[in-house]
Order: structure tokens, then sequence, then C-alpha cells
């Protein structure tokens, strides 16, 4: 018997059903899921100090339960004594288990640790369900233990849905028990 998540199983059991009466599809094959989530931190202090992008591969992986992989520059930019090939960040790409556990750890503990937390807004949906935001410090992962930080750096997080239009997938992660705010 294999580990199945919450979020999986409770998708699988209500929310799917729900969405099909609400939005009125015809096959069940039309309920728009969650296919990707993926993280990405830029780091452009590390153009100075380049042990701040293995700080920050070992935390986003400590975060995502996945190994992060170094991003690099794609050109020059001297105004930023930026080279070609220099690294600039790090991401990960979470599909399938890894994703259900990451968003019901996001949802369930790390959101409502950030300070003075009211809701995500809901304006980072991009015409085609597909939702960004962002965090400003890492610190908010329960994951990581506060006392070995060395730098504060926030994250964009990036949920891509099959759905087709923003209000679908705004249901969508509403169902999963996203926290939007009220306004």
């Amino acid at each position: 018997m294999s580990y199945v998540p919450r979020l999986q199983t409770s998708y699988e059991g209500d929310i799917k059903k729900k969405l099909q009466e609400q939005f009125d599809y015809s096959s069940s094959m039309e309920v728009p899921r969650i296919t990707k989530i993926c993280l990405n931190q830029g780091i452009g202090k590390a153009v100075a100090d380049k042990k701040m992008i293995d700080t920050a591969v070992e935390e986003m992986s400590a975060i995502a339960g996945q190994r992060a992989i170094p991003t690099y520059s794609s050109k020059d930019i001297s105004n930023f004594k930026l080279r070609k090939g220099m690294p600039i960040g790090c991401r990960v790409t979470l599909r399938r288990v890894h994703m259900y556990e990451f968003l019901d750890r996001l949802i369930a503990a790390s959101l409502p640790r950030t300070r003075d937390f009211r809701g995500v807004k809901a304006k980072g949906f991009d015409g085609r369900g597909n939702f960004t935001f962002g965090i400003k410090e890492q610190i908010i992962f329960p994951e990581l233990n506060i006392d070995k930080i060395k730098y504060i750096n926030g994250m964009d997080i990036t949920i891509v849905t099959t759905a087709r239009t923003d209000e679908e997938a705004k249901a969508l992660l509403t169902a999963f028990g996203f926290p939007f705010t009220k306004n």
C-alpha cells in the first residue's frame, strides 16, 4: 500500500465533485487540477558572495523536500557587475506527491506564520488559470531553523493548474483551503 497525501485524497473525493457541479462540467476530466508548483528564489546579492547560493539551495531543498538547483545568468549586465553564467538564484519544481505535501504544509503551517497575515491577495492570476504570489521571508517555513539563517530572502511560488479561466482556478484553490483575502 502506497502513501497518498491528505489533499490528494480530498481532491479525488470531495473537491472534484463540488467543482463539477459548480461549473457544470460534462466530464470529470474537464475538472481543473493542479499540475505543478514552482518555487523560485532570486538572490541578487549572490554576485558578491557565492556562498549565498549554496545556502539558498540547501534552504529551498529543505522547504520543498526535493533537491533545488541553482539558476545562472544568461547575459552580462555591467551595471549590476553580473557576468554570463554566474549563479543568481535557485528553483525547484514539485509534482505529484511532493506537490500535494508542499501545498498542505504551505496552507496549514507556513502562511499563517507570516507576520500580520490576513490572507493572500487574489491579484496574482495570469488569465490562464495559474496563480503566482510572493513570500517576503523564507523563515515562515517550519522546516528551517531560524537560528541558523544568515540571510533573509523572499521567494515566488507559482501554482500551475489546468483551469481555463482565473475564476475556475480560484475556485479550485479555495476548495483546497487556500487563504485568499476577502476583498
